[in-house]
């Protein structure tokens, strides 16, 4: 991965997104259906795409929109659906052209009072309230954010009744029916204006802000970190939840600092990530530079992407930390500090997440739930009570509330960041300290994860690789233990491959969401010996790739 000579500077001006250009190509842009790069395609998160590829405009929003519909009608999802949106530009007209569609459909919506910005895990807790003892005329919702995603593109995700991301099954049979609407031109489409969906009697407002923020206490120690008195500050990356963080502070009294409140759809206020991109991803060193800058203003610091389901925890003693050890010291510090939560707890981790997970989880003796690449397959886990605590690589993650019920079913970027304000109180050491002491009794680890190019074809090659591809017996020189090609915790096929030996691994897989394809790897046994592993992994894609 070569980074760019411009990772972790200012965005250069000339290089920003020309806002009305991309706002003009969502509403001109007519998507041609018998290009691949130009159908609908639901990804690991949602569709994702740019206006000015003619991948994300109108007429893919018109058409998943009115599939969704269609979906709800054939589930007999009677109840509302809880709209939201983040600060990306194409955020805001895909929000108005789905209200024109959902609101002619006589469905039920429910979009924030104020036109206020929401946040992935404000949706999934609203679903999840309203559900609540329900058995019938259920919610659901849909999300418009393309994540982290450069301010070009837009993304539209859709959550089920379980408040969580659509599975597979949902999203393959939205993304094919809507595929259907674009190619027959949208003669499907039920639409109505904006001024008469606004006005719609199925069009209702929504106070997802204070619905979320008075019920954190349900989830976290807020009394330790009021009294507590730690200094904390937050940089919420311009994101959905830009007008979240000081209510929170004023709601429970917190020493809390918004270090920057900017919102602005060029993201010009972001330091480029690796390859020169602006990207609001709170788990890179190069686009969270202006807050490891500020590290020692804080006794701890944090930082949420745009749509606030991913953090990015910054700490005194080693800056921002990496997002496998942070998970690894949240699920060490909660596994001791939920008292109420079920004995038979588990925790679950992608097939990607470091193996410390898997030691401080075997320390502790609990359970180990491994699953693919995806927050849809923690979901069920989350809702029974079974998963106490979730994470991905990618710096994803949600946990019980404190008496082990269902918190929420997406991604939550709010809870683990206040967590690390809450571990630095209880313990007296910043998340950081703590997994320095977990590294000096359990081992320490190095983890990379490799990107290159992909075309879809040879993504497609990548993810039907099978255990047959790999001849060897030994990865870097260790003797291989398990080749895997589904998950341990739910058997479901990993689309990709997983090499296995008892000090190291390695996962390659195709993006979801990208035209790239992605190698992690991981070693407990030093630098060097990931880069055999890394170096091995690579000619692995390589042969399957020629």
């Amino acid at each position: 991965m070569e980074i760019s000579p411009l990772a972790g500077h200012p965005a250069d001006p000339l290089t920003l997104t020309n806002i009305p250009r991309l706002i003009t190509a969502y509403y001109t842009g007519i998507p041609d259906p018998g290009v691949p790069e130009q159908k609908v395609a639901f990804g690991t998160s949602g569709h994702r795409g740019s206006s000015l590829k003619n991948s994300f405009n109108e007429n893919h929003i018109l058409a998943i929109s009115q599939a969704i519909c269609l979906y709800r009608k054939q589930q007999k999802i009677e109840g509302p659906l809880f709209l939201g949106a983040d600060t990306h530009a194409l955020s805001d007209p895909s929000l108005a052209t789905a209200l024109e569609v959902l609101a002619a459909n006589g469905v039920e919506v429910m979009i924030a009072e104020g036109n206020e910005y929401t946040p992935t895990p404000a949706v999934s807790q609203a679903i999840l309230s309203y559900n609540h003892l329900r058995s019938d005329r259920l919610a659901d919702g849909i999300v418009i954010t393309p994540s982290h995603n450069p301010p070009t593109d837009g993304g539209f995700k859709y959550n089920t009744p379980n408040g969580g991301p659509a599975g597979t099954d949902v999203t393959k049979w939205i993304e094919t029916k809507a595929n259907e609407i674009l190619t027959n031109g949208l003669k499907e489409v039920k639409r109505i204006s904006f001024e008469k969906a606004l006005n719609a009697p199925t069009t209702h407002r929504y106070d997802y802000l204070n619905k979320y923020i008075n019920e954190l206490d349900k989830v976290l120690d807020m009394e330790k970190l009021r009294s507590s008195g730690i200094r904390i500050g937050v940089d919420p990356l311009g994101g959905a939840g830009v007008h979240y963080w000081e209510p929170i502070a004023e709601h429970y009294k917190l020493n809390l600092t918004v270090v920057n409140k900017i919102v602005d759809p060029t993201f010009n206020f972001m330091t480029v990530d690796w390859d020169g991109q602006i990207r609001m991803d709170p788990s890179s060193p190069y686009a969270m530079r202006s807050l490891i800058d500020m590290k020692d203003r804080f006794d701890i610091s944090m930082a949420c992407d745009t749509d606030h389901d991913r953090h990015g925890i910054v700490t005194r003693s080693v800056g921002l930390m990496p997002p496998n050890h942070y998970l690894a010291v949240c699920i060490f510090y909660l596994l001791q500090h939920r008292p109420y939560w079920p004995q038979g707890i588990a925790v679950g981790k992608t097939v990607v997440s470091s193996q410390m997970i898997d030691r401080v989880t075997k320390k502790l003796n609990k359970k180990l739930y491994e699953v693919p690449v995806g927050f849809k397959w923690f979901v069920d886990g989350l809702l029974d009570g079974s998963l106490g605590f979730v994470g991905e690589e990618s710096a994803g993650a949600s946990f019980s509330r404190i008496d082990g019920s269902v918190w929420t079913t997406d991604k939550d970027g709010f809870i683990p960041a206040l967590l690390s304000a809450e571990i630095t109180a209880t313990l007296g050491r910043d998340p950081g300290e703590v997994y320095k002491e977990l590294t000096d009794e359990l081992g320490e680890s190095v983890y990379d994860r490799v990107e290159a190019a992909a075309t879809p074809e040879q993504k497609k090659k990548l993810g039907q690789l099978s255990p047959d591809q790999v001849k060897q017996k030994e990865l870097a020189g260790e003797k291989i233990t398990d080749i895997l090609t589904n998950a341990p915790g739910n058997g479901a096929a990993i689309g990709g491959l997983k090499v296995v030996t008892e000090n190291g691994w390695f996962a390659a897989r195709p993006s979801g969401t990208e035209d790239i394809y992605k190698i992690y790897a991981e070693s407990f046994r030093g630098k060097d010996h990931l880069n055999q592993i890394v170096a091995e992994a690579q000619t692995l894609v390589n042969d399957t790739l020629k």
